[in-house]
C-alpha cells in the first residue's frame, strides 16, 4: 500500500535529500533537519566510546558527527553497510578486518580520518512504528563485543533519533502558531493527489489582511496579538471549510486549501458567506478588529504542477480580491501578468535608483503673469529603461509609492535637481526649483535632508519650493505644522499642489504655513467648455489671494485659457502653452527667449 505524507505525518522527512559534513550541524537540502541530532550523536559517542556517528534515513539523507578534530569533508556510507543499516534489524561488526564479508570494504567511500575497524547499527522508527533508517556508530579500533550496556545505549540513542525525525517532520509541515500544515505540506499533498491519479483541482487562497495593515497590527499590539488574531481567523475558516478539506497556512497572513470536488467549484453563495465571516470584526484579546480579506480561486491542471507555481497564481487572485467590493475573485491571467510586470518594474526601478543611469529630469517652467518672467522650474522625474524604453511617470511613480521607494526617488530628484539648479545659478540664471514631496517623505528627517542637499550644492534653500498635495498634508495631524514650520524657517517655500482634488476644508487651509497654492489642471483644462470649472478656478484664486497665498494655475494649454486666467486673481501659470517639460540642456535657450513670449499672438515659448 502506498502511504502518502498526507496520510502519515511521520513520513514528512522521507521525500527530501541531504548530506552532511563531519562534525557539522546538519541542515537538510529540503529545508528542515533532524532536531537534536548533535545531542543524540554526542551522547552515543560518549556512552559507546566511538569516533563517528551517523543517522542514515531510507530516503538517502545522512547526518554525520565525528569527535575526531582531523575529520573533514563529507562522508558517504558504503552500499554494503548501507544495506545492513536498512534491514530493520540491529547489526554489530566487532572487527571488520576479521569478517570475511566486510574486511576488504571500508565503511566510508568518502574521506576518512583513519581505517575504521568497528561498525554497529540500530534501526530507527517513528512513534507509530514506521521504519525510517538506522543510527550507525563506528570506531578506529576493534572491540570484543558491544555488550549489553552498549546495545542498550545504542537502542536508546536510536529511539531518540526517531523522535527527532518525527519532530523534524512536524516542523517541516506545521506552522507553530496555528498548528496548521504549512506551505511545504501543501505542495507535498498536492503532488500526492496527482500521484493518486487526480487530473484537476480547485485551489482557494485566503488573504487575511494586506501586509502593511498586518504589520501595523504588530507595531500597535505586538506579536502575541497578531498570533492570536491568526488563530481566530483560522478557526473561522475551518468552520466554513467543506467536509474533507485540509487548511494550510502558506504565509504569515495567508491560508490555502485544495477543494474536495475537482469538477464543481464553490457556489457564489458559499464564497460570499466566507467573505462575510472574514469581514465580521474579530474580537481578539478583547479588542475588536476589522480585516480586509481577499479570497482567490484557481482551477489547476495537475499536468502544470511542475514548472509552475499554482500557489503564487491563486494568491494573485486573492490579492486582487482584497480590492474588490465582493471580496473574492477567480484567477485571471491578464491580471497576473500585470502584477508580474509591476514587480519587474519595481525591481528595475530600485536598481535604477542605486546602480544605473536610466533616470533623468525634465523641467517645466512656471512664469509670472505680470511680466512673463520665469520664476521657477518644476523638476519632473523621467525613466528610460534599457529594454522597455520610456516608462511613463504615471506608471512608475505610483509603483514607487506602493513599494516603499518614494523616499529614495525623492532623494534622487532632490540631489540631481539641486545640482542642476546650482549650475544654472553659476551661469547667471536667477530661477527657483520646485520639487514634489510625497507622503513617505513627510517626517522630521525632511528638513535635515533639505539642509544637506542645499549645503552639498551650495544653493540657498530660499531658491527651493517643496510641493505637497493637499491629501499628503491632511494625512498628518499634529506633526504636520511642526514639519512645515521647520521647512519655512529654513527659507524654502511650500506649495499646496493639485488643489481642489483632495478634501481640504477652509480651517485646515487657513492653518497651513504654505506660501503657494496650485490650482489643479483638471479644472483649468475644461474652463472653455464649463462655466462651473471657470467659476471654481476664479473663486479659488480669489480666496487663496485673500488668505495670503501666491496662486499658480496649472494646465494652461491654450492662448485662450491663458488670457482667461490673466483676468483672474492669479500670479503664475504653468502648462503646455508656456512650455512643455524641457531637458536640462534646453532650459537656458528657453530662458533667453522667454521674457516677452507672452506678448506674441498665440505664442508658445517651447
Amino acid at each position: 500500500m502506498h502511504t502518502t505524507a498526507e496520510q502519515d505525518p511521520d513520513a514528512a522527512l522521507l521525500d527530501g535529500e541531504a548530506s552532511f559534513g563531519a562534525g557539522g550541524s546538519p541542515a537538510s537540502a529540503d529545508g528542515y533537519a533532524v532536531p537534536g541530532f548533535d545531542a543524540v550523536a554526542q551522547l552515543a559517542s560518549a556512552s559507546l566510546d566511538v569516533a563517528m556517528v551517523s543517522l542514515v534515513l531510507n530516503n538517502g539523507s545522512a547526518y554525520w558527527y565525528s569527535r575526531d578534530p582531523a575529520a573533514h569533508g563529507s562522508h558517504v556510507l558504503h552500499p554494503l553497510y548501507l544495506e545492513a543499516a536498512r534491514r530493520g534489524t540491529g547489526q554489530v561488526l566487532p572487527d571488520i578486518a576479521a569478517d570475511a564479508r566486510y574486511r576488504d570494504t571500508p565503511p566510508l567511500t568518502g574521506p576518512s580520518p583513519a581505517t575504521l575497524r568497528f561498525f554497529a547499527c540500530e534501526p530507527v522508527y517513528t512513534l507509530n512504528g514506521r521504519h525510517v533508517g538506522a543510527l550507525c556508530v563506528m570506531d578506529h579500533a576493534p572491540r570484543a563485543s558491544l555488550g549489553e550496556a552498549g546495545r542498550n545505549a545504542l537502542l536508546q540513542s536510536a529511539r531518540l533519533a526517531g523522535a527527532g525525525v518525527v519532530l523534524g517532520g512536524y516542523l517541516g509541515r506545521t506552522d507553530p502558531v496555528t498548528q496548521l500544515p504549512h506551505r511545504s505540506a501543501f505542495f507535498e499533498d498536492l503532488r500526492a493527489r496527482r500521484q493518486n491519479g487526480a487530473q484537476r483541482a480547485w485551489l482557494i487562497a485566503i488573504e487575511v489582511a494586506p501586509v502593511e495593515r498586518f504589520n501595523a497590527f504588530v507595531r500597535a499590539m505586538g506579536f502575541a496579538y497578531a498570533d492570536e488574531l491568526m488563530r481566530a481567523v483560522a478557526a473561522r475558516v475551518l468552520e466554513w471549510m467543506p467536509t474533507d478539506t485540509r487548511l494550510y497556512q502558506v504565509g504569515v497572513t495567508r491560508f490555502a486549501a485544495v477543494l474536495p470536488d475537482a469538477d464543481v467549484p464553490l457556489e457564489t453563495g458559499q464564497l460570499d458567506d466566507l467573505v462575510a465571516r472574514l469581514r465580521t470584526p474579530v474580537i481578539c484579546m478583547d479588542i475588536p478588529l476589522t480585516l480586509q480579506p481577499g479570497v482567490g480561486l484557481l482551477e489547476l491542471d495537475m499536468r502544470q504542477l511542475d514548472g509552475a507555481d499554482p500557489l503564487r497564481r491563486v494568491m494573485s487572485a486573492s490579492y486582487a480580491a482584497q480590492r474588490s467590493p465582493r471580496g473574492w475573485a477567480l484567477y485571471e491571467r491578464s491580471q497576473d501578468e500585470r502584477h508580474r510586470q509591476e514587480f519587474f518594474l519595481v525591481t528595475e526601478l530600485a536598481a535604477a535608483l542605486t546602480e544605473r543611469t536610466e533616470l533623468y529630469l525634465h523641467y517645466q517652467p512656471r512664469v509670472r503673469l505680470s511680466d512673463g518672467k520665469c520664476i521657477a522650474l518644476e523638476a519632473l522625474a523621467r525613466w528610460r529603461h534599457p529594454t522597455l524604453g520610456e516608462v511613463p511617470p504615471g506608471q512608475f511613480v505610483p509603483l514607487a509609492e506602493r513599494a516603499g521607494l518614494m523616499r529614495s526617488l525623492t532623494g534622487w530628484v532632490l540631489d540631481h535637481g539641486v545640482a542642476q539648479l546650482a549650475a544654472w545659478h553659476r551661469a547667471g540664471h536667477d530661477i527657483g526649483l520646485s520639487i514634489n514631496i510625497s507622503n513617505a517623505d513627510f517626517d522630521a528627517d525632511l528638513v535635515t535632508r533639505l539642509q544637506a542637499v542645499s549645503s552639498r550644492h551650495a544653493v540657498d534653500p530660499r531658491a527651493l519650493e517643496l510641493e505637497f498635495t493637499e491629501t499628503t498634508l491632511l494625512a498628518h495631524s499634529d506633526a504636520t505644522r511642526r514639519h512645515l514650520d521647520a521647512v519655512r524657517e529654513l527659507g524654502a517655500g511650500i506649495a499646496i499642489d493639485d488643489f481642489g482634488t483632495g478634501y481640504s476644508n477652509l480651517a485646515s487651509l487657513r492653518q497651513m504655513p504654505a506660501t503657494c497654492l496650485k490650482i489643479d489642471q483638471s479644472f483649468v483644462r475644461a474652463m472653455d467648455a464649463s462655466r462651473h470649472d471657470a467659476a471654481i478656478v476664479r473663486s479659488t484664486a480669489a480666496l487663496a489671494h485673500d488668505l495670503g497665498f501666491r496662486v499658480v494655475v496649472e494646465g494652461v494649454e491654450t492662448r485662450r485659457i491663458y488670457e482667461t486666467v490673466r483676468r483672474m486673481a492669479c500670479d503664475e501659470v504653468q502648462g503646455f502653452h508656456v512650455s512643455r517639460p524641457l531637458a536640462a540642456a534646453a532650459v537656458p535657450p528657453w530662458l533667453e527667449r522667454a521674457a516677452d513670449w507672452h506678448q506674441a499672438d498665440g505664442g508658445d515659448a517651447s
